[in-house]
Parts: structure tokens; C-alpha cells; sequence
């Protein structure tokens, strides 16, 4: 991810970042799918306050190392995760601090709208 703000400054309007605004729309959009998962909210919630290996990923989350490692992949290409290699070990963390208080957000809007997201439909419809 590109710090296209800082915290000291305002924010820039979405028109500023995507003059094309459908452009815009389904790129926010693919960047919230990779967080559609719950798989991948729970690695990258994991890598939020420090580094892990695939193998320490793998027994956070309690699946196969296929299933984890291309989750993290995901995660990479969105540009959520980083790695480096020592080795043959890679170790992934969060690529850009603002993915901390966007998780933390998310997690505070979800627990106001607890009741409501649980009646709502629409979403895993549109999701299968």
C-alpha cells in the first residue's frame, strides 16, 4: 500500500485517489473482498502486532499449510501482508500500519451492528 495520508493530515476525497469513480468503486471493493474471509481477517489480525513464520500462522488458525499459504497470498496481493526471507523460512507481517485501525474499526462497526448484521441475507446470497 501506497501512504497516500498521515494521520496529521486531512484525508483525501475518494475522487482525488479515483477520478474514475467506477473505476474507483470496484477497487475499494476488491480491496474489501480480501478481507471477506474469515480465514484471512483471523491471519491478519494474527500478524497485526508482530511477525510470524507460515508454520506459526498455520497453528493460529488450525489449517493446512496449502490453505494458510495461499491465504497469505491473498493477503500479499492486496497488499495487506509483507514477507522476507531468512532461509527457507518466509516471515509475513502487516505491510502498512493503517491496516491496524482499519481492522480495529471494522471490529468496533461490526459489534454496533451486531443485531443487524445477523438478520441481514443479502450478503452471503450475493456471496455463493
Amino acid at each position: 500500500m501506497n501512504e497516500t495520508t498521515t494521520r496529521a493530515q486531512a484525508p483525501i476525497s475518494p475522487q482525488e485517489l479515483f477520478p474514475d469513480q467506477q473505476a474507483g468503486a470496484e477497487t475499494v471493493a476488491k480491496f474489501f473482498r480480501a478481507l471477506g474471509d474469515p480465514t484471512r481477517l483471523r491471519l491478519l489480525e494474527f500478524l497485526l502486532h508482530a511477525e510470524h513464520t507460515v508454520t506459526e500462522c498455520v497453528e493460529h488458525v488450525g489449517l493446512s499449510q496449502g490453505r494458510v499459504s495461499t491465504h497469505l497470498a491473498c493477503l500479499a496481493d492486496c497488499g495487506y501482508v509483507a514477507a522476507r526471507r531468512e532461509g527457507r523460512r518466509a516471515y509475513y507481517r502487516v505491510a502498512d500500519p493503517r491496516v491496524a485501525d482499519l481492522v480495529v474499526l471494522a471490529h468496533a462497526l461490526a459489534a454496533d451492528n451486531r443485531a443487524a448484521l445477523a438478520c441481514c441475507d443479502r450478503i452471503d446470497a450475493h456471496h455463493h
